[in-house]
């Protein structure tokens, strides 16, 4: 087995401050012909929030952890943090790594899911830095998607039932669990798992807590009205949950995320309380599995499986457990030319 010497976490970045909103809005969507004017709205969701994302802090927290957890149970090694879109850079990090005599890496990609977006593209930017750091670029190599990893799941499960607990008594065992990703373009689902990923890690928490009254649907669409993604919308799914009397109250599981960053306090706490509110659907909100015991276990696990190769990868439910190294044909990018993204540029 290759003899791994550091692990680098690889997320998608966000601004952290007024300043930095549109500079890192622009990288998100360099090259996408994205109109100024869709920039301009989704800056204003980051003016609610004095232009500081979630989820860089919440990607520091997740390494504090991690480092925890690797001090207590090994592998010993050092960790490093580098994002797609802001600071720290990937090229950057990997150039760091570089100096620091790092031969061979571990990437770990803050994403669950198969798509162009949340996958592929990684890889290619893991490369591209690699790239520009030329000779002495350490070899870095990703570990699976842990859609089905049984310490996932149970993570996500703890998280469902301490919403359903926020709910009146009489309404817990009745409420409908929503669960929510971001929607991609209909092409890039395509040539991609995410659908059926999704699908399979909602059915498999509400198998854990013993609920079968579940639906998928997606949010954060930022694509033209004339490209497909895919639907249905969480408002317009709740209003018609609220229209055919199918529910009494709703659990939004942010099923698609890992941390509870601009996208879900946005699109969930704000814009779909509200419309909840509107219609007079009681709704609570799941936490994501953030730096959840078992998901930082979950890490650890994955890293130590990368190393040891053991006979048995943990994976739950109707499908194995991930490839490690990616088909030439995985996830390839949509046919089209795609205005958004697996992550948006909320994130």
């Amino acid at each position: 087995m290759p003899q791994y010497d550091a692990i680098l976490i690889v997320s998608f970045g966000g601004p952290e401050g007024l300043d930095e909103i549109m500079p890192f809005l622009e990288n998100v969507t360099r090259g996408r012909n994205i109109p100024r004017e869709r920039l301009l709205e989704v800056a204003h969701h980051y003016e609610h929030f004095r232009g500081v994302s979630p989820i860089n802090q919440q990607t520091r927290d997740m390494v504090n952890a991690l480092r925890v957890e690797l001090a207590r149970h090994g592998p010993g090694l050092p960790i490093y943090w580098g994002n797609r879109n802001w600071h720290p850079m990937l090229d950057g990090t990997v150039k760091r790594m570089a100096e620091d005599g790092v031969k061979r890496a571990i990437a770990f990609v803050v994403a669950a899911y198969s798509s162009y977006s949340s996958c592929r593209q990684y890889r290619e930017n893991i490369e591209a830095a690699r790239a520009s750091v030329g000779d002495g670029a350490p070899q870095i190599d990703k570990l699976r998607v842990f859609y089905n990893h049984p310490l996932f799941i149970k993570a996500y499960a703890d998280h469902v039932a301490e919403a359903i607990t926020q709910l009146p008594e009489h309404l817990r065992s009745e409420a409908k669990l929503v669960y929510t990703a971001h929607s991609i373009p209909s092409s890039m689902a395509q040539t991609s798992r995410y659908e059926e990923q999704l699908r399979e890690t909602s059915r498999l928490i509400a198998e854990n807590l013993g609920r079968e009254d579940w639906a998928l649907v997606y949010q954060s669409r930022s694509g033209p009205p004339t490209q497909p993604w895919l639907e249905p919308d969480v408002c317009d799914y709740l209003k018609e949950l609220k229209e055919k009397g199918e529910a009494e109250a709703v659990v939004i599981v942010p099923v698609g995320f890992l941390s509870d960053h601009m996208e879900v306090l946005y699109d969930l706490d704000m814009e779909a309380r509200e419309l909840c509110d509107e219609i007079g659907l009681p709704m609570v909100r799941a936490a994501s599995v953030g730096v959840h015991p078992d998901f930082i276990r979950m890490i650890r696990d994955l890293i130590a499986e990368r190393i040891a190769e053991p006979s048995e990868r943990p994976a739950v439910g109707r499908y194995p457990a991930s490839h490690d190294v990616c088909p030439i044909d995985c996830c390839k990018p949509p046919q089209r030319p795609v205005a958004g993204a697996a992550h948006r540029a909320t994130a």
